[in-house]
């Protein structure tokens, strides 16, 4: 049995595209790009993928995150480095990351509404697909950690 990573790009290009096109454009929409990269590094956090976790947490860096906040992500509960809308979105993106196993809890769109607008909320459910998505490819396929942080092309 063959346990080597399958390279998706490759072998589903066209896929491939449609989804990184996908996540390129969340980038450009309202939500901006570091709320979609902390909501992508949470996600990712959840569900394992050291590919998207590498990558998220140094697009955070280079644009200049504080590491002491990028350590505190998967307790941002509990951390005072989070503001209102990065405290919603990623109550929302752990929401909907949970579907399947539970449904979204009672008042958690609301809660999400009194922070964004409808165009926001889409997006912001948009990008948790999308970055769920990756997760599990990357996942699933075993998409190992790059020897260098990877850094993605501008959009």
């Amino acid at each position: 049995m063959d346990n080597a990573p399958v390279d998706y790009a490759t072998h589903a290009p066209r896929a491939f595209q449609q989804l990184a096109q996908l996540s390129a454009q969340l980038y450009k929409g309202p939500l901006g790009p570091r709320l979609v990269e902390l909501v992508s590094l949470r996600v990712s956090q959840l569900n394992g993928c050291v590919f998207c976790l590498d990558m998220h947490a140094e697009a955070l860096r280079r644009s200049g995150v504080a590491q002491r906040k990028l350590d505190t992500v998967a307790a941002w509960r509990e951390s005072p480095l989070f503001d209102a809308r990065e405290r919603a979105a990623l109550a929302w993106a752990e929401a909907l990351n949970a579907l399947g196993c539970q449904a979204v809890p009672e008042g958690a769109l609301e809660a999400l509404q009194a922070e964004f607008d409808a165009r926001e909320v889409s997006e912001l459910s948009f990008a948790v697909a999308a970055i769920r998505a990756w997760n599990m490819l990357n996942v699933g396929l075993r998409r190992p950690l790059p020897e260098t942080p990877y850094v993605a092309a501008a959009a």
